[in-house]
């Protein structure tokens, strides 16, 4: 589980990158997080994460307060950022291998995990290459193996379909529905709404640092009836 409580971030005086924002995002649910480029889904995501600092508020994974606990917290947390451009003179092998001692997953179950995931991935024969001669859609999916390898209790991808092709974003999302299924919290950002409308149980979206819907898709839908998610969103932030 995922609580935001009233939660704000400025990077100057005139504009709050995000704005008194509370949400709880529950075990066993896949949450999608909406909003266009600039509306405060990576500043969000990077508060819950730990990376960025909270101005007012606080935010808690499985009731761990991420400020106060940073490493208890980090510990239940598996996260795919909006850029997989890391660690790139490391082979695919070194970089999942250190991910799970940075986690402290056993030898013998991080072996099983690499093989089972890379599999999945279709990523078996680049594991022995240089992470910086993989594309950016491989780039992608060592960093989402990485992040499954301890088997977190919640999952945070920032845009985790950005450069995949059709068939690991169609494992990506199985993946997803599998752990929601195993009652792990799945918090994903996104600006692609076809894919939020297929896979998530709730959604939020944000314009301009605030919350300005969060629900069941189907309470949009009613609302909104016979339009499609993206005209829903076009017309809800023109509204906000």
């Amino acid at each position: 589980m995922i609580t935001i409580n009233n939660v704000s971030k400025s990077y100057d005086k005139k504009k709050k990158a995000v704005d008194n924002l509370s949400l709880e995002i529950k075990a066993g649910e896949i949450f999608g997080f909406i909003g266009h480029n600039g509306a405060g889904k990576t500043t969000t995501i990077k508060m819950i994460t730990g990376i960025n600092t909270i101005d007012i508020g606080e935010i808690l994974i499985d009731g761990v307060n991420i400020q106060a606990n940073p490493i208890k917290a980090k510990m239940k947390i598996g996260f795919v950022p909006d850029s997989p451009d890391m660690f790139l003179k490391l082979k695919g092998i070194e970089y999942l291998k250190f991910m799970g001692r940075v986690y402290n997953v056993p030898g013998s179950t991080l072996s099983e995990k690499i093989t089972n995931l890379s599999r999945r991935f279709e990523m078996e024969t680049a594991l022995k290459d240089r992470i910086e001669s993989y594309s950016h859609g491989m780039r992608q999916k060592i960093i989402l193996i990485g992040a499954l390898l301890h088997s977190p209790e919640v999952f945070i991808l920032d845009e985790p379909m950005t450069g995949l092709d059709p068939r690991a974003a169609f494992t990506l999302k199985e993946i997803m529905r599998e752990e929601a299924d195993k009652g792990k919290t799945i918090f994903f950002s996104t600006h692609v709404l076809e894919v939020a409308e297929k896979l998530c149980d709730r959604i939020a979206m944000i314009n301009k640092g605030k919350i300005i819907f969060c629900g069941h898709l189907d309470e949009l839908t009613a609302k909104y009836e016979g339009l499609t998610l993206e005209e829903i969103f076009m017309e809800v932030t023109a509204n906000a």
